[in-house]
C-alpha cells in the first residue's frame, strides 16, 4: 500500500513538473511575444524568461530586426515593348507585431508579391534605357508604395534595390548594334574634327611662314637699299674730296709743268698695244684769238680774284665711322629678332609645302 502511495507521489510531481515546463516561454532580445488564451488576444510578451498556462495558452513569436526578402525575377515589358527581366530586393522590419500578425496572414509573401505587381507597374511607364540609367527613380518609387500600403499590415519598408536589370537577347542585340553606330559616329566626328584642327594649323603655320619671310624680304631691302645710299653719299664724298686735293694740287703748276705732263701722256698712250691713238690739240689759243677779233676781252687777274668761291658746305658732312655704326645698331634693333628655331620650323613647312605642290603637280602613271 506504501509503495503505491508513494508511485502516484512521483506521477503527480512529474506531472506537475511536466505541466510547468509545458508553460515556460523564453522571448529572445530581438523578438515580440503575442500571448493567446482561448482563442483571445491577451498582450504582448516582452523578451525574458516568460511562463504561461499550458495547454491553454499560446505565444506567436515575431522577429523585430531588419529582413531580407528577394523578389523572383519576372519578365516585364517597358513603355518602348522592349521585354527586360527584373528583380529586386526588399529590406523590411516589423514594427507592430499585432497588425502583422493578426491583419495579414504572411506579411513577407504579401510584401513580396506587392513588390513584383508594383515594379511591373513603374517599369511599364517608362522606355529602357531610362530604366537602364534611372535606378534610383525606380528603388524611389518602389519603396514609397511599398512602405505605403505595408503600413496597414505593421511592416516598414526602410530600403528597395533593384538588383538586376537583363533585356533579352533580341534587345541585347540590338543595344550592341547600337552602342557600336554611335561609337562610330563620334570616332567619324572626332577624325573630321582633327582633321579640321590640322588644316587650321597649317593654314596658320603657312601664314606665319610667308609673314616672316615677307617681313624678313622687308627688312634685307631696307638694310641693302640703306647700305646702298651710304655708300653713294660715301663714295661722292670720296670723288669730291679727290677733286678738292686734284684742284689743290693743280693750282700751283704752270704752262711748263702742264706741257711737261701732257707730254708724259702722250708717251704712256704711245706705249700701248691700240691700234688708233688719239692725239689731243690745244684749242685754245685759238679761241683766245678769235674771241679777241671778235671784240672779247681777257679776263684780269683782279677779275679772277673777284670771282665766286664755290662753298665746301655743297659737299655735306662726311659720316664719320661712330655715326655709321650707330645707324647700322639702329637698324639691326628695328628688326624683330627671329629664332632659329622658328626659322628651321618655317624652313620646314616650306619644305613639306613644296614637296606637296611637286606631289600635286606630277602626272599619274599610264
Amino acid at each position: 500500500m506504501a509503495f503505491i502511495e508513494t508511485l502516484i507521489i512521483i506521477f503527480l510531481i512529474l506531472v506537475i513538473v511536466i505541466v510547468f515546463a509545458k508553460g515556460v516561454v523564453i522571448v529572445q532580445p530581438y523578438e515580440q511575444g503575442l500571448q493567446i488564451r482561448l482563442g483571445q488576444y491577451v498582450g504582448r510578451m516582452n523578451p525574458g524568461f516568460r511562463w504561461i498556462v499550458p495547454f491553454v495558452s499560446d505565444v506567436i513569436k515575431l522577429d523585430l530586426r531588419t529582413q531580407v526578402m528577394e523578389v523572383p525575377s519576372q519578365e516585364v515589358i517597358t513603355k518602348d515593348n522592349s521585354p527586360t527581366n527584373v528583380d529586386a530586393i526588399v529590406y523590411v522590419r516589423v514594427i507592430d507585431p499585432e497588425k502583422a500578425y493578426f491583419e495579414v496572414a504572411n506579411y513577407r509573401m504579401a510584401t513580396v508579391v506587392l513588390a513584383q505587381t508594383s515594379l511591373r507597374g513603374i517599369i511599364g511607364d517608362m522606355e529602357l534605357d531610362e530604366v537602364l540609367y534611372n535606378r534610383d527613380v525606380i528603388n524611389t518609387k518602389l519603396r514609397d508604395i511599398l512602405d505605403r500600403e505595408t503600413d496597414q499590415w505593421g511592416v516598414k519598408v526602410e530600403r528597395v534595390e533593384i538588383k538586376e536589370v537583363d533585356p533579352v537577347a533580341a534587345v541585347k542585340n540590338a543595344m550592341t548594334e547600337q552602342t557600336a553606330a554611335e561609337r562610330a559616329r563620334r570616332a567619324a566626328i572626332l577624325r573630321a574634327d582633327g582633321e579640321k584642327r590640322s588644316a587650321i594649323l597649317k593654314a596658320e603655320g603657312l601664314r606665319q611662314s610667308m609673314i616672316l619671310e615677307a617681313e624678313g624680304e622687308r627688312q634685307s631691302k631696307v638694310l641693302r637699299a640703306e647700305g646702298e645710299r651710304l655708300s653713294r653719299i660715301l663714295q661722292a664724298q670720296g670723288e669730291a674730296q679727290g677733286l678738292r686735293i686734284l684742284s689743290v694740287g693743280a693750282a700751283p703748276l704752270d704752262n711748263r709743268a702742264m706741257t711737261v705732263l701732257t707730254l708724259n701722256a702722250l708717251k704712256n698712250m704711245a706705249n700701248g698695244q691700240a691700234t688708233k691713238i688719239i692725239f689731243p690739240f690745244e684749242l685754245s689759243q685759238l679761241i683766245r684769238q678769235g674771241a679777241k677779233f671778235l671784240g672779247a676781252t681777257e679776263e684780269t687777274s683782279e677779275e679772277v680774284v673777284g670771282r665766286p668761291v664755290m662753298d665746301e658746305s655743297i659737299l655735306g658732312d662726311m659720316p664719320q665711322r661712330e655715326e655709321v655704326n650707330a645707324i647700322l645698331k639702329e637698324i639691326k634693333d628695328a628688326v624683330p629678332k627671329v629664332s632659329v628655331d622658328e626659322l628651321k620650323d618655317t624652313s620646314k613647312r616650306k619644305l613639306a609645302i613644296d614637296a606637296e605642290k611637286e606631289l600635286d603637280t606630277v602626272p599619274p602613271a599610264a
